[in-house]
């Protein structure tokens, strides 16, 4: 009997020891390969060549913009600021407390944490209380043919031994989901700020340019005012009271095309800080706004910075994590029970001593034949792991590329305005020169009519072109994942090349 306990002794603890000894040889992932990231330059072409091909760009105000040191958690600073105009300022404010997107981002992050806290909970000892009050009768009961009554209290308690890894592991995963989460929260954030910020610019722009096209139309009227009384007096022909009525109803035509362009970009400023377009409107804004210069810094500091490259890298890691579950279902798992109580027949000896019972118990369980289950679910891992790898290089260059696009952008608008500048004031010449030779006669109403109108089109053509340089910068703060304060940046020395994201494990 002895020797027969002791082979069955060593039956049950065999395939414990076996686990033991697979969960030693179990290694954790491999680390994400290096394919998982593009080579990181230097600098940026764009700055590179700005020197040669672009008037060199002034250098920013002393505390307003500068270098920070890369960190995904690092706060993005009110960038809006220096833009210098405080209806945007509130816009911005209003947007982070009613825009409905930000409203949906955080939802899914606190569904994420709550997600990790479930995670989390597996790790822990699951305790439960149990109460019971049963009657049956039939053979084999205790009271034979009679009915009789069992009553039990007790409490139980479980643990799964993590012996390969499988919870912490899965509670890994959750984690960095909750961490993607964070970071798409802060991207949905700056994604926000950066369209109210693009869609005020250009509802002012265009009221700018409404403004010019009103002055055009009111002088086009008192034009046509004297046109008219000078054909009746027979000092003009009908042809260019004709040529003046179409210019002031073709003006005319555009100032009512840019009163609409107003309110469909009011009715966007308005969904995007969550109030209800009936009734909404901004107040009026004296001075036009100013555009900042953003120093764009060394590349790595987007890749550290931006938080929608953080969210892929931590969809990797997550991806990573699963994989190792997957892995870890080949492997045995263990669970360590047991339970305390009282039971009785009678409810009233319940709480006696003699009634009390307990159970402890441990239980290995391997699935051995799963149809192909476990093998299908490493392999989907595997390649949602593919997937996110894929995932995170292609925003590693998308990163790239929109930093790339706007400093280009800034480079060749920069060149642009200068330009469109002498073409304003050689117009502005021009209609002067035009006005004082139809005065006296010199030359006929249209050729100072058509001076007249390639002043307006070089007018707003020159505020289109600072519109788009007020774009562009907005849109170069997104790309490189926000701006800084002056009292919160920190100057960063560092080498040319070296990158502040720290590569993944």
């Amino acid at each position: 009997m002895r020797q027969l306990s002791s082979v069955i002794s060593g039956r049950v603890l065999t395939p414990l020891a076996l686990a033991l000894w697979l969960a030693g040889c179990a290694s954790a992932p491999e680390a994400v390969p290096e394919r998982a990231w593009p080579p990181l330059p230097a600098h940026f072409s764009a700055t590179q060549a700005s020197a040669v091909s672009a008037p060199a760009a002034p250098t920013p105000a002393e505390g307003q913009w500068t270098l920070a040191p890369g960190a995904e958690a690092q706060a993005r600073g009110a960038w809006w600021r220096p833009f210098m105009d405080p209806v945007l300022s509130d816009l911005v404010m209003r947007a982070d407390l009613g825009n409905t997107r930000l409203q949906e981002a955080a939802a899914r992050l606190a569904e994420a944490r709550a997600l990790l806290g479930t995670a989390e909970a597996a790790r822990r000892p699951q305790v439960g209380a149990n109460a019971g009050l049963q009657r049956q009768a039939g053979r084999g009961t205790l009271g034979g043919e009679q009915p009789s009554t069992t009553a039990s209290l007790g409490l139980g308690a479980s643990y799964e031994v993590d012996v390969m890894g499988r919870l912490s592991q899965a509670s890994q995963a959750a984690r960095q989901d909750a961490r993607a989460q964070a970071a798409l929260l802060q991207s949905t954030r700056l994604m926000v700020q950066a369209d109210v910020a693009q869609t005020y610019l250009q509802l002012r722009s265009v009221q700018s340019e409404q403004a010019l096209v009103d002055e055009s139309l009111q002088a086009l009227r008192d034009i046509l005012q004297l046109t008219l009384r000078r054909e009746r007096a027979g000092d003009v022909a009908e042809l260019d009271l004709a040529r003046v009525r179409a210019e002031a109803a073709a003006t005319e035509a555009e100032s009512l095309a840019l009163q609409r362009q107003q309110a469909l970009l009011t009715h966007a400023l308005a969904l995007l800080v969550g109030e209800v377009a009936t009734g909404f409107s901004l107040p009026e804004s004296g001075a036009s706004f100013s555009v900042p210069v953003i120093p764009p810094g060394l590349p790595g500091t987007v890749l550290a910075r931006r938080p929608d490259v953080s969210a892929a890298q931590a969809a990797v890691l997550a991806a990573q994590a699963r994989l190792g579950v997957a892995q870890t279902a080949w492997f045995p798992a263990v669970t360590l029970t047991g339970a305390a109580g009282q039971a009785s027949p009678e409810l009233g000896d319940l709480f006696k001593w003699s009634a009390r019972a307990w159970s402890a118990g441990a239980l290995l369980s391997l699935p051995l034949f799963d149809g192909g289950r476990r093998e299908a679910a490493q392999q989907g891992a595997q390649a949602r792991l593919d997937a996110a790898l894929a995932a995170y290089r292609g925003q590693v260059l998308t990163a790239f590329s929109e930093v790339e696009d706007q400093l280009r952008s800034l480079q060749w608008l920069e060149a642009q305005s200068e330009a469109q500048g002498r073409a304003v004031a050689a117009a502005r010449r021009a209609t002067a020169l035009s006005a004082t030779r139809y005065r006296h006669g010199l030359v006929s109403q249209i050729e100072w009519l058509d001076a007249r109108r390639a002043e307006l089109r070089n007018r707003r053509a020159e505020l289109q072109v600072r519109t788009s340089q007020a774009l562009a910068t907005v849109s170069l703060v997104r790309a490189l994942g926000g701006g800084w304060d002056g009292a919160e940046a920190q100057p960063q020395a560092t080498a040319p090349g070296a990158p502040s994201l720290a590569r993944l494990p």
